[in-house]
C-alpha cells in the first residue's frame, strides 16, 4: 500500500488524500445528521441564502465535506481517464460545487418537512372540540381539550373566560390563543343538521290530512 502510494504522481496523491479523508469525515457527518446530531457545530462557517423565509445553507461544514469528497473522487476518475491536469482540476471543482448544491437542497427540504410537522397553535383558532379535563370558570383552573389541529386530533391545555366551569364532554370553540400556546375556549353547540326523515314525512302527513 505504501509502495503504491509513493509511486503515484503528486497530483494523484493530493486527490487520493482528499478523497479518503473527505469520505471518512463525510460518513461521520451524515451519520450525525440523520441520528439527530448537529454536524455544523464542528465549524462556524455558515452562509445562509434566504429562500421563501427559510435558510438555504450553501456554505456549511457538511457541504464543504461533500465538496472535498466529490472533488477528490472525481479528480481520481479524471486522472484514470487520462484527462489533462487543467481539465481534471476544472471537472473536479465543478463536481464538488454540484455536490454542495445537492446537499444544501437536500437538507433544506428535510428542514421544510420538519417545520411542516411543527404545531402552530394559531391554527387552532375557531376549531371546535371537546373538554377532556374540566376547565375552571374565569381562568381559575387550567384544563385540557381535544381539538383537531393541522389535520390531527390533539390534547391541548385550555382556559376559559366563561363564568361557569366547563365540564368534561362540553363542546367548546377556540376563541383565542395565548403567547405561550394555551387555548382560550368558550362553550358552543354542535351544529344541528336537519333530519331528512322528518322532511320526507311532512308531505305525506299533509296529504293524509287533506284526504280526511
Amino acid at each position: 500500500m505504501t509502495e503504491w502510494f509513493s509511486n503515484l504522481e503528486f497530483l494523484s496523491k493530493i486527490y487520493w488524500l482528499v478523497a479518503i479523508i473527505g469520505s471518512l469525515i463525510f460518513t461521520v457527518v451524515m451519520i450525525m445528521a440523520f441520528v439527530g446530531g448537529d454536524a455544523d457545530d464542528i465549524g462556524d462557517i455558515d452562509a445562509d441564502i434566504d429562500v421563501d423565509g427559510a435558510g438555504f445553507q450553501f456554505i456549511s461544514f457538511k457541504n464543504l465535506v461533500g465538496f472535498f469528497t466529490i472533488f477528490g473522487w472525481s479528480g481520481i476518475a479524471c486522472i484514470d481517464a487520462g484527462l489533462s491536469t487543467p481539465v481534471t482540476i476544472v471537472v473536479s471543482i465543478i463536481s464538488g460545487l454540484l455536490m454542495m448544491v445537492i446537499m444544501a437542497a437536500l437538507f433544506y427540504f428535510i428542514s421544510k418537512l420538519s417545520d411542516s410537522g411543527t404545531l402552530n397553535y394559531k391554527n387552532a383558532l375557531d376549531a371546535v372540540g371537546e373538554v377532556y379535563l374540566p376547565i375552571g370558570a374565569d381562568r381559575s383552573k387550567m384544563g385540557k381539550v381535544n381539538v383537531s389541529v393541522q389535520g390531527s386530533m390533539r390534547e391541548l391545555h385550555a382556559l376559559t373566560d366563561s363564568l361557569t366551569e366547563l365540564k368534561t364532554g362540553t363542546i367548546i370553540k377556540v376563541v383565542d390563543v395565548t403567547a405561550n400556546g394555551i387555548l382560550i375556549v368558550d362553550q358552543t353547540r354542535k351544529p344541528i343538521e336537519p333530519s331528512r326523515g322528518n322532511n320526507e314525512e311532512l308531505p305525506a302527513s299533509k296529504d293524509r290530512f287533506i284526504e280526511r
